[in-house]
């Protein structure tokens, strides 16, 4: 049991840019984050393109309708 108390009390990593000193697994985490957010900034929501198909066909009807 003392084995266990031991490791909780060791202290982490950390890293270091002049003032800036910030804990690695807080920095894996801002940086799993980013990451999660760039991925879900580029990829297309599932359909979209269907969407953009049907709509760009309805609007080619339109046009041959009023011809």
């Amino acid at each position: 049991m003392h084995h266990l108390a031991g490791s909780v009390s060791s202290s982490g990593y950390y890293l270091h840019w002049g003032v800036i000193q910030i804990s690695l697994t807080n920095f894996l985490i801002i940086l799993g984050m980013v990451l999660l957010f760039a991925v879900a900034v580029l990829v297309p929501f599932p359909g979209s393109r269907d969407y953009d198909q049907a709509e760009a066909a309805r609007v080619e009807d339109k046009r041959d309708a009023e011809d």
